[in-house]
């Protein structure tokens, strides 16, 4: 208990600001790199631009793994920054965010396999080109179906994060809120036609709720003394309970 007190959450908090960041930075360059090769609905557009800009393809793929992986980080520090509020919740927060990660990485497959596929092997000559064509922006719309699953994992664990700031009371519970609505926003993806027809509004909420949150712990940090009390609570709440199994065991601690 008194390690746990005396050990200060705003480095911590500044440290997990900073990983955010990167993610942010990561996230948006990946994406620019990717903008407009994919033409929707069009397998043949799609095809030349790829084989046009191979490397800003490849480099936007590798860009978004990297931003994947600093997700991971971000996950691994939330869970020991709200492990005081909720253990349980942080846990299964953290949970939800590493399946969505997982499916976005093992996404990554189809968003590589159109250069595989329209690479000119000679084992796929038995194809016509506009099979290959088709064959490729294929493998593009089940990276994007992927993308959709993952976003629902990430929409639970934005609403358990959500949850968790609105209880901890060492956060602005404003950013709690603003997290829960951008899981609710996440969680439309469970209806694909709607998720399409609000994504310019989800997208946008769900980049400012993580965007607010990304800036308050890089430049406010977490209140200390709350962050304290919490922790010392919790540890307290952990002694107990092993005091009296202990007691119930015949062996008291």
């Amino acid at each position: 208990m008194e390690r746990m007190a005396e050990a200060s959450p705003r480095p911590r908090a500044r440290i997990t600001g900073v990983v955010y960041l990167f993610y942010f930075l990561t996230a948006v360059i990946g994406g620019f790199f990717l903008k407009g090769l994919v033409v929707d609905g069009d397998a043949a557009a799609t095809a030349n631009n790829l084989l046009a800009h191979q490397p800003l393809f490849r480099l936007g793929l590798a860009t978004g793994l990297i931003a994947t992986v600093c997700y991971v980080a971000v996950t691994a520090l939330f869970y020991d920054l709200f492990k005081p509020v909720n253990r349980g919740l942080s846990l299964l927060a953290a949970f939800f965010s590493l399946v969505g990660c997982a499916i976005l990485a093992f996404a990554s497959v189809f968003q590589l396999a159109p250069l595989v596929i329209l690479g000119g092997g000679q084992y796929l000559s038995v194809f016509k080109v506009e099979e290959l064509r088709s064959l490729a922006f294929l493998s593009l719309e089940l990276y994007g179906q992927a993308v959709n699953i993952c976003f629902v994992f990430f929409g639970v664990y934005c609403l358990l994060i959500g949850y968790l700031i609105f209880r901890s009371a060492f956060l602005p519970r404003i950013l709690g809120v603003l997290m829960a609505f951008a899981g609710l926003g996440w969680l439309t993806f469970l209806a694909p036609p709607l998720a399409n027809y609000l994504s310019p509004y989800i997208l946008v909420l769900g980049f400012l709720a993580e965007l607010a949150l990304m800036l308050w712990l890089l430049v406010m940090g977490v209140n200390v003394q709350r962050w304290k009390q919490q922790a010392s609570s919790m540890e307290a709440t952990v002694y107990l309970c092993s005091g009296t199994a202990g007691s119930l065991s015949g062996n008291p601690t």
